[in-house]
């Protein structure tokens, strides 16, 4: 029998995974201050059980350990073993910190044994996010809390579309996603984010957005990534006659957005909280 979300685990083992550890630390640079607003709607304390979904290399899992010491705990959970020989490697010697690697759509919890959910972008690709949410909650205890961001519609992010954009000049473009299907603007709609949440069980859920500027750091970096980390580098792999076009295009998009703390874009999301009964 396949398993619900045996198409992301391949994804994030085979695809996606190798490039994402490769490229850990920009973009741990540009998704650290979104996390950290995130990680100010859950508040978690000293002393209490975190569960970090879709931890990928640990960066999350490591400064919740650091806001839950002393004598709390942190469980990063996600669907890539590739991730998490990085994470695990990063959290060598730090107390309190474990990981699974497990789909968190299905797995197994113990009922009720974390005070606070948290996820920076690692709850968008699930095949039934009904089920999954529902599965996370009876992991957490009665009143305990949940707290993610997850990103608003792509026409509000260029940090994920302009090199996209700049590209598309170039080479034709991937097939539209299906509207709510698994991947990283899946709970864009506000509307049908609150229904999943409610849905699964989860009480006074909330949805905050959120504006910053981010950015994985100098103008090569940034381009770097672009160019690795989503369907950009796809394109590029169909069309390699014309790479050397498409890094001038977004090149030269990326430009006139770097300043005195290098490469920064608008980024627009959704910090969600919400309780168990």
């Amino acid at each position: 029998m396949t398993e619900p979300n045996a198409a992301q685990a391949e994804y994030w083992n085979l695809s996606a995974g190798p490039t994402w550890a490769a490229m850990q630390a920009p973009l741990d640079r540009q998704l650290a201050p979104l996390g950290r607003a995130a990680m100010a709607a859950l508040d978690p304390k000293p002393g209490e059980a975190i569960l970090d979904v879709g931890c990928g290399a640990g960066e999350t899992t490591l400064e919740l350990a650091g806001r839950v010491a002393p004598g709390g705990s942190v469980t990063g959970l996600d669907i890539s073993g590739t991730l998490l020989d990085v994470a695990r490697r990063r959290a060598e010697g730090v107390a309190g910190v474990r990981f699974v690697e497990a789909d968190a759509q299905t797995y197994g919890f113990e009922a009720g044994a974390f005070d606070g959910l948290f996820s920076r972008f690692g709850v968008m690709f699930f095949a039934d996010p009904v089920a999954a949410f529902a599965n996370l909650r009876r992991a957490l205890k009665p009143g305990g809390r949940l707290a993610f961001i997850c990103w608003r519609d792509p026409s509000e992010n260029p940090i994920m579309t302009l090199p996209m954009q700049a590209a598309l000049a170039h080479v034709p473009p991937p097939a539209p996603p299906t509207p709510g299907a698994p991947g990283p603007f899946a709970f864009a709609d506000g509307d049908r984010l609150r229904r999943i949440l409610a849905d699964a069980g989860f009480r006074d859920v909330a949805l905050t957005p959120h504006a910053e500027k981010v950015g994985a750091g100098d103008l090569e970096t940034s381009v770097g990534l672009a160019l690795k980390v989503g369907p950009l580098g796809g394109l590029l792999r169909e069309n390699p006659d014309k790479a050397g076009v498409v890094i001038d295009a977004v090149r030269a998009a990326l430009a006139p957005h770097v300043g005195p703390e290098g490469l920064r874009l608008d980024s627009a999301t959704w910090i969600v909280t919400a309780r168990t009964p």
